[in-house]
């Protein structure tokens, strides 16, 4: 089993069935051949990944899976994140 099937097991798991993404290339190996079972939701902007994310786990009262570029998508996110907080969204990221 790889690290990927792993993570994507423990996903499964958990319930976590959405991924809420703006992937770099750094993802790229994780993304190729995406589960059909998964649902893969695509935003333009770090920012949007985090507020799409946070209105799932708020709207449905569970956690929320974030998949974010490395350094520089986490700094884009920041603002995001914080009022995630503040609302107390449960999210992964």
């Amino acid at each position: 089993m790889t690290v990927r099937d792993a993570a994507f097991r423990t996903l499964r798991h958990f319930g976590l069935t959405t991924v809420f993404a703006n992937p770099g290339s750094t993802e790229v190996p994780l993304l190729a051949d995406f589960p059909d079972d998964l649902r893969f939701l695509l935003a333009l902007h770090e920012g949007s990944v985090i507020g799409m994310a946070t209105g799932h786990a708020l709207a449905t009262e569970r956690p929320a899976l974030a998949l974010l570029h490395t350094v520089a998508g986490l700094g884009n996110a920041v603002g995001a994140l914080a009022t995630a907080r503040v609302n107390r969204a449960p999210l992964v990221v």
